[in-house]
């Protein structure tokens, strides 16, 4: 079986819309931010080279190697979200006729909530990042795709909403609440601003058209 991200678009997308839970909203969650990061680097590649911009090139061209890196990133956890979920819904579906088969699927199903936390976590910290990226290139790209940098910011925005539902759903059904606490504060952390950011990079880019 062939993994999401070297699926049509059309394919993923019939997927995404059946009666199977994977994929979900993790790995829409992911795809959207692997867009943020796609659109910036977008930017990006149309204000390298260009004289009127020769001032911030060489910016550019970090900000494009750090927004291709993230995209792999993101596109990574596009299946690692569909594998921790899978490995969830088997752990649900284990033996629970004994007193001994309930203690064994309760401890599988807590260990593999917790993984199901760290992905759609470290997808909303990764959706942070290409929000960071995509106020760069709105600050400084081509105003010829300075809409695409709003895009960008938008989509970022999206992905780590959607990420950090994930977050809480999978947190609330843990039994170890130091673990789920200690999650928490960490998408509160990376969320920190977050508002601001994203509201402050749309008004940027709507003063630039």
């Amino acid at each position: 079986m062939s993994e999401i991200k070297d699926k049509a678009i059309e394919v993923y997308l019939d997927e995404l819309a059946s009666a199977s839970a994977t994929p979900g909203g993790g790995s829409a969650a992911a795809l959207m931010g692997a867009q943020s990061a796609a659109l910036t680097s977008m930017v990006c590649n149309l204000t390298i080279g260009k004289p009127k911009y020769f001032e911030v090139e060489a910016e550019m061209q970090t900000l494009l190697l750090k927004s291709e890196a993230l995209r792999k990133r993101l596109m990574d956890m596009i299946k690692a979200d569909v594998d921790v979920f899978n490995r969830l819904m088997a752990a649900y579906g284990l033996a629970k006729e004994s007193d001994a088969d309930k203690l064994i699927r309760s401890q599988a199903i807590q260990e593999v909530l917790k993984e199901a936390t760290e992905v759609p976590l470290a997808c909303a910290k990764a959706c942070a990042e290409a929000i960071e990226l995509s106020r760069c290139a709105a600050n400084k790209g081509n105003l010829a795709v300075i809409s695409d940098a709003g895009a960008a910011t938008m989509s970022a925005y999206g992905g780590l909403k959607s990420a950090a539902l994930n977050v809480y759903i999978n947190t609330a059904s843990l039994k170890d609440r130091v673990f789920a606490e200690a999650k928490l504060a960490e998408l509160k952390a990376i969320m920190v601003n977050v508002e601001e950011l994203v509201a402050d990079t749309y008004v940027l880019v709507k003063t630039k058209l």
